[in-house]
């Protein structure tokens, strides 16, 4: 093999070696396009929005776009979104990637894609999922969130729930709610997006940068509708 050939094999296959970054970064981009199609639908429906006065006092929101739901007596669900946090100024995180899975039993058939939205509280659930897996109704307490201007309507029950759940379903599905389902951090799309090594707490806490613009979007979506 004479030494041009060779030096061409090593071009491309580095220049392969360093394109894939930006290729495993296209199915995060579109599901942080995804997230943001989402928030925005739901927050522009007509008195029947997340109260913003709500997500202006939440500690953290997740977005987790068409979360599958099948199953015929035993079912299971998974989706994958984004979570970002609030901080004490009022701006939000940088999201990290996250996963929602679950398994269920009881009367239900079919499949469904669900979008899913979670308003956190408190700093609680959210520092169980970025040290490990957190459960939905058995790590903390969930409720359906109230929806229009404000959540001055909200229950008892639900005043005492640390997070708010809001979903909006597609297709035919009859049977379990959220309690159940795991959120987990998705360290492998992360590092597909931040790069190598990068943690969730890291992403957190406002430790990165070259951040893509679909993932600032989302960012940026979370601080117009707090805004007060």
């Amino acid at each position: 093999m004479s030494t041009l050939v060779r030096t061409c094999l090593a071009a491309l296959a580095l220049f392969a070696f360093a394109a894939l970054p930006a290729v495993a970064g296209e199915k995060e981009n579109e599901r942080a396009a995804n997230a943001v199609r989402v928030l925005q639908e739901v927050m522009q429906a007509p008195d029947k929005a997340i109260p913003r006065d709500l997500l202006h006092n939440a500690y953290a929101v997740a977005v987790i776009p068409d979360v599958i739901k099948a199953g015929f007596v035993l079912g299971g669900r998974r989706g994958s979104g984004l979570l970002s946090i609030k901080s004490a100024d009022g701006t939000w995180s940088n999201p990290s990637f996250i996963s929602m899975t679950g398994g269920s039993v009881g009367f239900q058939a079919g499949v469904s894609s669900t979008d899913v939205i979670l308003v956190f509280r408190n700093q609680r659930g959210v520092e169980s999922i970025v040290h490990g897996k957190f459960t939905l109704g058995a790590d903390a307490s969930a409720a359906a969130g109230p929806v229009g201007r404000t959540a001055q309507a909200s229950t008892d029950a639900q005043l005492k729930a640390e997070i708010y759940s809001y979903s909006r379903a597609r297709g035919l599905f009859a049977g379990v709610a959220l309690d159940g389902s795991a959120l987990t951090i998705d360290n492998k799309a992360n590092q597909s997006v931040y790069g190598n090594g990068v943690t969730a707490r890291r992403i957190l806490d406002g430790g990165v940068s070259n951040v893509p613009a679909a993932v600032v979007d989302f960012r940026d979506r979370l601080e117009e509708y707090t805004a007060q």
